[in-house]
C-alpha cells in the first residue's frame, strides 16, 4: 500500500484542533537510502489534506532513512555526543525536504530546527510555531531536542507539549502497539487501548520512557498507527477508533 492511497474520504469533523505527527525517517525513504521523492511528496499531500480539515498540523521527523546516531557506534566515532549530533543533522535534512515538498504541492510550510542554522531555517521558538500554526502554516520540526542522549520520540513529546497539541500521533509502519514484534511473532497480541503506566510497566516498545512519562504528566494522548493505511491518520484525528491509543 503506497502512501498516495492514504487519503481523506468523506466529510469528517476533527476532534483535535492541533496535532503533532511524529514521522519516522523511514517514511521519507528506505532505511539508509536517503529521501524518496515519491514518499515525501505523498506525505506532503497528506499533511495538506489534514490541514484542509481545519486542523493545525505540526510534523516532527526522524532521520533513520539516512542513519541514526547509534548506527555509527562501530564507525570509529567514539563520542556519543558526536554521533547524536550527526543523527540530528539527518533530521534537519528531512525537515527541509518536507518543507519544500509541502510548498511544491501548494501548501504553506515552515521548517523550524533546534540548532542554530539561520541561513537555512529558523530556530524553534514555541510562540512562533503556535503563531504559524494558527495562520494555517504546517510547521516541520527538525534537529530533535537539540541535545544528545534524547530520541526523536522524546523530541516529539516535548514539542507537542510546548505548542499545546491535543494529540501526538506516532506514525509507524505497523497498525498499533503489540505485546511483541508482529513481524517476528505474527500471533503477538495487539492492543486497542493502553494506559501510560501499562506501557512503562510492561516495557512495551512504543516510545522511550522519557517520552511516555512526559505525555503522562501533561495528559497528552498518543495514537500509534500505520500512516500508510488508507484514512488511518484522518480517522485518528477525528477521534475514530484507529491504531492504539495511549492515555490515562
Amino acid at each position: 500500500m503506497s502512501l498516495d492511497e492514504a487519503s481523506l474520504s468523506g466529510d469528517r469533523v476533527p476532534r483535535y484542533k492541533r496535532v503533532l505527527v511524529k514521522l519516522s525517517g523511514e517514511s521519507m525513504g528506505s532505511a539508509g537510502a536517503g529521501i524518496s521523492g515519491a514518499e515525501i511528496q505523498a506525505m506532503a499531500r497528506l499533511a495538506i489534506e489534514i490541514r484542509d480539515l481545519g486542523v493545525e498540523v505540526a510534523l516532527l521527523v526522524g532521520g533513520g532513512n539516512f542513519f541514526r546516531g547509534r548506527d555509527l557506534s562501530g564507525s570509529g566515532i567514539v563520542r556519543r555526543t558526536t554521533r547524536d549530533a550527526i543523527g540530528m543533522l539527518a533530521t534537519v535534512m528531512n525537515a527541509l525536504a518536507l518543507q519544500d515538498a509541502i510548498e511544491s504541492e501548494g501548501g504553506r510550510a515552515r521548517a523550524m530546527i533546534s540548532t542554530e542554522m539561520s541561513r537555512i531555517a529558523e530556530p524553534f521558538v514555541a510562540r512562533n510555531a503556535v503563531r504559524y500554526l494558527a495562520d494555517g502554516i504546517i510547521t516541520v520540526f527538525g534537529g530533535g531536542t537539540g541535545n544528545p542522549f534524547f530520541t526523536t520520540d522524546t523530541a516529539a513529546a516535548l514539542r507537542a507539549c510546548e505548542i499545546g497539541a491535543g494529540l501526538l500521533v506516532k506514525a509507524t509502519r505497523v497498525d498499533g502497539v503489540y505485546a511483541d514484534d508482529p513481524e517476528k511473532d505474527p500471533s503477538a497480541e495487539r492492543f486497542d487501548e493502553l494506559r501510560y503506566r501499562d506501557v512503562l510497566e510492561r516495557g512495551l516498545r512504543v516510545m522511550d520512557a522519557t517520552a511516555i512519562t512526559m505525555c503522562m504528566e501533561h495528559r497528552l494522548p498518543i495514537v500509534v498507527l500505520d500512516v500508510k493505511k488508507p484514512d488511518a491518520l484522518v480517522r485518528a484525528i477525528c477521534g475514530e477508533t484507529e491504531g492504539t491509543i495511549i492515555k490515562r
